[in-house]
């Protein structure tokens, strides 16, 4: 196969996973490539995602690597197989490719957590939020740059939303309920949104009150989303310098004994809901 023109982080991600089941044998990449009567070189482009790779080659590789992980075989041919052309393939050469690769993430998630500090999760954020967001990040950023953007936003919430929502849960500190990235009528009307989601049975929110003892993760904002099996989780950490994709055993391991860290000092849904309307109030 040609090489792929874009390197997306899912086909990077497939590469990665026959790397570690090749790796797991001791076998090297050239006796690899011999089991698909191919070369080192073609068989470095397959575990990097630049070419693709076809289902019978996939289960071939699994087979020679004594792979008895059936649902995760399955996994990977579907992945290796999957011709999804998603609604974020219009924002390509418009915004970052990491953008695209968050939407497509959250496209094959089989469930999604948010953790966020600061900041109104962006599956959750209204139009005039993410807007007064991005303005702030992007001084001198034109208007139509920000549309785009804001636009781009808005239609992540379908990973959440229509009728095969994801399942959805975010832990929101409640700094991020009460910093007001634009007006009071901005903020209000935010809040009134998430209730809203809650309400419909979109999403399950956690808020982490401020008066919460031994809370130390001011820099925790993150996501996770849930993979078929869960050797395919995928762990994203947001902080100023950009996105970072996780996906390595090790650091799943810790991140989500992290999430689970942070969760144990969050209210339960309906206290955080009621939290929510009182702060609501107070605006």
């Amino acid at each position: 196969m040609p090489p792929k023109r874009h390197l997306t982080a899912r086909r990077v991600r497939l590469g990665s996973e026959l790397r570690k089941l090749r790796e797991a044998t001791g076998m090297t990449a050239k006796e690899a490539a011999e089991l698909l009567e191919a070369d080192a070189v073609q068989m470095s482009q397959i575990e990097s995602g630049t070419v693709g790779v076809s289902a019978k080659r996939v289960r071939r590789l699994a087979d020679n690597y004594t792979c008895t992980d059936l649902a995760l075989v399955d996994s990977l041919v579907a992945m290796a197989t999957d011709r999804t052309r998603g609604w974020w393939e219009e924002y390509r050469g418009v915004l970052p490719q990491v953008n695209l690769d968050v939407a497509e993430a959250e496209h094959h998630a089989t469930y999604l957590r948010d953790v966020v500090i600061t900041r109104i999760p962006g599956l959750l954020q209204t139009p005039d939020y993410a807007r007064a967001v991005f303005d702030y990040m992007n001084p001198g950023l034109s208007e139509s740059a920000l549309d785009v953007k804001v636009e781009y936003r808005m239609r992540r919430r379908s990973a959440i939303e229509g009728d095969n929502p994801t399942p959805y849960e975010a832990i929101i500190h409640e700094v991020a309920l009460r910093l007001r990235v634009s007006d009071r009528s901005t903020s209000h009307a935010q809040l009134l949104q998430i209730l809203s989601l809650i309400e419909q049975g979109v999403v399950t929110v956690r808020v982490i009150p401020t008066d919460q003892d031994g809370f130390a993760g001011s820099g925790a904002s993150m996501m996770y989303a849930g993979g078929p099996v869960p050797q395919l989780d995928t762990g994203m950490r947001d902080s100023p310098a950009g996105v970072a994709f996780i996906d390595s055993e090790s650091q799943l391991d810790q991140l989500r004994a992290l999430i689970h860290r942070v969760e144990s000092g969050a209210l339960q849904p309906d206290a955080s809901r009621d939290f929510i309307h009182r702060v609501a109030k107070e605006l």
